[in-house]
């Protein structure tokens, strides 16, 4: 029997319990371990949430992950079943637990699989544990193995300690809205019930309203963030969180306030940013730093490989002060939309082209009065630029022979897959006019673009005057 087969077959045995959730309850006791797999993934996409309640209770895995599995907004009631299924240890119970699980991974993740595989003869492990967990699977894993008799593989039917965490790996939104306040607060009523025994990791946070989420986060250890989105705050309230904070790997601030640059909260948020060794993506749209942009590229590790200043209000000062940091030549995503910084010069940006030119794959110009001879100047060093995958300048005053000279010039650079253009003004009746683009223009100028890019065999290349989600 083919593998095609018996998936088919696991497949029908699954839809067939799931049809009698009393009968799929009762099963659970004896199921083999080779079936919670195939068993899971049905129950989770039909949303059978008392029988995923018992699956996890019952799992015979050192870990669980929900992986490609599709989550939304309205799903918080299949993962509060989850959580609600483990199995913690508390103050009132001393007894051992019956579930193997000691990690449930509730993020979607597609690198992931639904378990791990248990590798060696005599321990599991998951290389999503937290290392901050008391208990983490990566911090006891070698002392647990070190007392097992060589070659007794226990997998089978040993329960862990009563004394171990289980790991809870989360991604919060935190948006004010009611369901979102209704999720928080369930997770910090079964982390009072825990008495320890639950370690909620959270690595992706974003919070939108600060005010109404702050009682989460004194339950969330910041050491666990990775990548902290925080927008419409104070930069008190970001500081407090940030200097927590331990491996944090992107940083997006959006509408942030703060009173002055010689202030104390600008001086500390500064002295966070310096000690922040891992961070490789730092975003600060509409953070006001025009010709200051040098107090934050002083303390930025010189490895940062994103960094976004869209609607920052920069000058040529800051381009030229970007473009001779150690910063420039590492960057791979660079966003300078919405700042007049070719108002003056236009050296600057050049310079800051040629020597980022190396590892440059995104960069985003869109509304910065980019004009046709300050393009054509810029020609030369953007075609140097063998790493550029994507170039959005979107809404910029541009004609149609200076975009057909761009192609021109654009079309040896084989890794690039995405140009956002802006439409020509000949296609407007009156330039940035609400209702003021001829589509019939557009249209015409879209299929003369599609033909040059046959011509030389850039059909991989795709132009376009609407954002796309990049890959």
């Amino acid at each position: 029997m083919d593998k095609k087969t018996t998936g088919t077959l696991l497949e029908l045995a699954a839809k067939s319990l799931l049809s009698n959730e009393l009968a799929a309850l009762h099963a659970l006791d004896e199921l083999p371990r080779a079936l919670f797999v195939p068993l899971f993934i049905p129950a989770f996409l039909g949303r059978h949430k008392e029988i995923l309640k018992a699956m996890v209770r019952v799992w015979p895995f050192h870990c669980l992950h929900i992986g490609t599995l599709s989550v939304q907004g309205s799903d918080c009631d299949i993962l509060e079943a989850m959580i609600d299924g483990l199995q913690l240890h508390s103050a009132q119970n001393s007894s051992s637990w019956g579930s193997k699980l000691r990690l449930l991974d509730l993020r979607q993740d597609p690198d992931c699989k639904i378990i791990c595989s248990e590798f060696g003869t005599t321990f599991s492990s998951c290389f999503q544990s937290c290392a901050y967990s008391r208990n983490s699977t990566l911090r006891t894993e070698g002392t647990q193995h070190s007392v097992r008799c060589p070659g007794f593989d226990d997998s089978e039917s040993e329960p862990h300690s009563a004394s171990e965490t289980v790991e809870l790996l989360v991604d919060l939104s935190l948006d004010g809205t009611l369901r979102t306040w209704q999720f928080v607060s369930f997770l910090q009523s079964k982390l009072r019930q825990s008495f320890g025994s639950l370690h909620l990791c959270c690595r992706d946070l974003e919070i939108f309203d600060m005010s109404a989420d702050r009682s989460i986060l004194q339950f969330l250890d910041p050491r666990c963030i990775s990548n902290l989105q925080v927008d419409l705050v104070h930069l008190r309230e970001v500081n407090t969180l940030v200097a927590q904070t331990v491996y944090l790997y992107r940083l997006r601030l959006s509408d942030i306030h703060f009173t002055c640059f010689a202030g104390r909260q600008l001086q500390t948020f500064l002295h966070c940013l310096r000690n922040l060794d891992s961070l490789q993506e730092l975003d600060l749209s509409t953070l006001y730093v025009r010709n200051r942009l040098h107090r934050f590229l002083r303390v930025l590790p010189p490895q940062l490989k994103t960094l976004n200043l869209s609607s920052c209000g920069l000058s040529s000062i800051d381009v030229t002060i970007l473009s001779q940091s150690s910063q420039a030549t590492h960057l791979s995503q660079l966003n300078l939309s919405h700042n007049q910084i070719f108002s003056t010069a236009h050296g600057p940006f050049q310079t800051l082209l040629e020597r980022a030119s190396g590892t440059l794959q995104h960069l985003q110009i869109n509304n910065c009065v980019l004009t046709d001879s300050i393009l054509s100047a810029l020609l030369p060093a953007l075609s140097h630029c063998s790493c550029l995958r994507v170039l959005s300048f979107a809404f910029n005053p541009i004609t149609m022979p200076m975009l057909m000279s761009l192609l021109q010039h654009l079309k040896s650079l084989m890794e690039l897959k995405y140009v956002i253009y802006s439409i020509p003004l000949h296609c407007y009746r009156d330039w940035d006019v609400p209702d003021g683009l001829d589509q019939q223009q557009l249209a015409e100028v879209e299929a003369q673009l599609k033909a040059m890019l046959q011509a030389v065999q850039r059909d991989d290349m795709i132009w376009t005057t609407c954002p796309v989600k990049f890959p």
